[in-house]
């Protein structure tokens, strides 16, 4: 994933089964916190700002 842009420790993947719901709580928890502590992301970050603040 590095390859196109995306840093270690943005994507996470895991088998939870459907019956599992404490579990995917959990992991969702921490893939949440995980990515927080990375803090923005470096690349693909889109510029937003309006033009003319582009041109100033």
């Amino acid at each position: 994933m590095e390859y196109v842009g995306i840093e270690p420790g943005r994507l996470h993947f895991s088998w939870i089964s459907s019956s599992e719901a404490g579990e995917f709580q959990n992991k969702a928890t921490e893939v949440v916190e995980a990515v927080r502590a990375l803090g923005p992301a470096k690349r693909l970050v889109k510029d937003i700002r309006p033009e003319e603040a582009e041109a100033g």
